[in-house]
């Protein structure tokens, strides 16, 4: 018996095993197979995205050196490692608000370079905004101006870190434009003119990847925003997960541009066609001194004037009337009413007729009318009226003066022009973060502003890239890893699934299926032992010797362990004698004996057991 119980546990753990080693070994094989390649983004594959160096694919431990700076590669750079180089750069804000009250009105909040609260490595520092529910502004100049003049694209990248999660704030840039209003960096807000502002702002379930220009009208110089129109996909996981995350604008010299997040396209499109409202206005408008006439019929149908209500429609009939062929029931008592006052109940001592008024019973159901049909005053049931039409209404026909929908006629756009090149926008001189968060701690890191692609990549990727590779690693576990196995390979879900039956059904088995079978062979067992005169296998003399044995070896230990255990010599003796008494008596008394026998056999084996 212990050896078949063993077995089934055996079994059960051999398949929880095997289970375990057909989802690795196919997530091995999901990694190791021709079609797949290693990924360094949680997210699958990225495109055009420059593979990491071996040497960090490997068993090394990865390192962070702050990225080399090359300034005639960047108009602005900043890893903010450097602390006092980079304080240097920027400029903290004095200014105040003029539109909201003077105790909220100023930029008080606090910047600070620190390290993140996840420290991945102590050299790696990042700009942070420490305080919440305070306007912070802070800002820095370029090292050379952004020309939009040139065949080269505008690329804005830096990381973001929500340490503290965000539920209303932003943590977007401004790229601020040239001119005397931002020579002045101490007195930067929300008034100081931009060019473009870009970056995350979320406030409730309203989520926002800005990316905001402002466009000169090239005829009389006003400035309108553009503002580009929502991604496809909602920007969720940055808000959450409080682990760093790279923004990337890029705007070309063709009009076309590209939002990545993490280096996945989220958002692309052209400058011409893909913002609200469009860049260039409507060769025509609506005359806005053209009125509509007052005889002008827009009824597509009117009322039939010929039509006349016939003489017999009768609209004061009811919809329903009572049935004339219904009868009262028979038992219906009509005298008696359908609620009472509860004759069992009392006035309250506290009652005040003067406060409270006269004081009344509550109504009940009145219980003669329990087995009766019903009680009060009889009505007959209402059925439909077949007599009643309703309004009379005469009906629709086709308007004979119908002249459609007004509109007012159009005329030339007096304010129309076509700019084919809104790329050309207002010189960049600086780079600011003007914000206003209800979650503190929110940290920037490795911000640039270049002209080239191929080196904001390369920046990232000594960056960005290593810090979230190191932190994928710490996070990574096996349940991380089969889930991701599960996203990427959908049949893993039918090879699990099929292994958890299978399980279960040998977990049933072997609870029911094992001791039901155990108890059949008992009882036939037992059975077969009633029919017979042969002795049972507790009742061979080596088996009782053994036993006695020992129990003798035993000793006195046996005395200190527990009651189950234990086996009196006194009961020993007494088994021994039985034994002889059965074996004599089975001459006479053959049938009694041997299902006595039987029994004390099951006692001697529960306690040998």
């Amino acid at each position: 018996m212990a050896w078949k119980m063993g077995g089934n546990r055996a079994a059960t753990l051999a398949l929880l095993l095997a289970s375990s080693l057909l989802l690795l070994s196919a997530a091995k094989a999901a990694d190791l197979g021709p079609d797949s390649e290693s990924d360094d983004f949680e997210d699958g594959y990225v495109e055009d995205v420059q593979e990491e160096p071996t040497a960090i694919d490997g068993d090394e431990k990865l390192a962070y050196e702050s990225p080399v700076i090359d300034a005639k590669k960047f108009h602005f750079a900043d890893h903010f490692d450097d602390v006092e180089a980079s304080r240097k750069k920027w400029v903290l804000s004095q200014a105040k608000k003029d539109d909201i009250a003077e105790e909220i009105s100023k930029y008080d909040g606090i910047w600070n370079w620190e390290s993140p609260q996840r420290i991945v490595w102590a050299n790696d520092l990042g700009l942070v905004l420490k305080s919440k529910a305070k306007h912070a502004a802070i800002a820095a100049p370029l090292r050379q101006p952004f020309e939009f003049k040139s065949d080269k694209p505008l690329v804005v990248q830096y990381e973001v870190t929500l340490q503290e999660g965000q539920e209303c704030g932003g943590s977007y840039l401004k790229l601020l434009s040239a001119g005397k209003d931002t020579e002045q960096l101490k007195a930067f807000n929300d008034k100081t003119p931009y060019t473009i502002m870009f970056g995350p702002d979320k406030c409730g379930n309203d989520v926002k990847m800005h990316f905001i220009f402002r466009h000169v009208n090239p005829i009389n110089g006003t400035i309108t925003e553009k503002h580009c129109n929502k991604p496809k996909n909602r920007l969720e996981e940055p808000f959450k997960d409080k682990l760093p995350h790279l923004y990337q604008l890029v705007v070309r010299p063709d009009n076309s541009f590209e939002i990545r997040v993490d280096h996945k396209i989220i958002n692309e499109g052209s400058l011409l066609t893909d913002f609200k409202p469009p860049v260039n206005p409507p060769t025509e408008i609506d005359d806005p001194n053209d009125h509509k006439p007052e005889s002008w019929d827009e009824r597509e149908k009117i009322p039939d004037p010929t039509a006349h209500k016939p003489e017999d429609w009768d609209e004061d009939a009811p919809p329903q009337l009572p049935d004339t062929d219904a009868v009262m029931p028979n038992g219906w008592l009509e005298d008696e009413p359908d609620m009472i006052f509860d004759p069992t109940a009392t006035k309250p001592e506290d009652w005040d007729a003067e406060i409270d008024g006269e004081w009344e019973a509550p109504l009940v159901d009145n219980p003669v009318c329990e087995k009766a049909p019903g009680c009060g005053k009889w009505k007959a049931p209402l059925i439909p009226n077949p007599n009643y039409k309703g309004k009379w209404r005469a009906p629709m026909i086709e308007n004979p003066n119908y002249q459609g929908k007004w509109a007012p006629r159009k005329i030339v756009n007096p304010d129309f022009f076509e700019d084919l090149k809104p790329f050309q926008m207002t010189p960049i001189s600086a780079v600011g973060l003007e914000l206003w968060s209800m979650s503190s701690d929110i940290l920037f890191d490795n911000l640039i502003i270049t002209d080239d692609v191929e080196v904001a990549r390369d920046f990232a990727a000594n960056s960005f890239d290593i810090k979230r590779r190191y932190i994928d690693r710490e996070s990574d576990s096996f349940v991380n890893k089969v889930v991701e196995l599960a996203k990427a390979n959908p049949s893993i879900w039918g090879i699990g699934l099929v292994a958890i039956v299978a399980l279960v059904a040998l977990t049933i088995y072997c609870r029911f299926g094992t001791a039901k079978s155990q108890d059949s062979a008992a009882k036939k067992a037992a059975a077969e032992a009633k029919k017979t005169d042969d002795p049972q296998p507790d009742d061979e003399p080596e088996a009782e010797e053994e036993e006695e044995s020992d129990e003798r070896a035993a000793g006195d230990s046996s005395k200190e362990s527990t009651p189950l255990s234990a086996s009196p010599k006194k009961n020993q003796k007494s088994d021994l004698d039985d034994n002889e008494k059965e074996t004599k008596a089975a001459e006479n008394q053959e049938p009694a004996q041997t299902e006595e026998s039987n029994t004390k056999t099951r006692k001697r084996q529960a306690r040998k057991e």
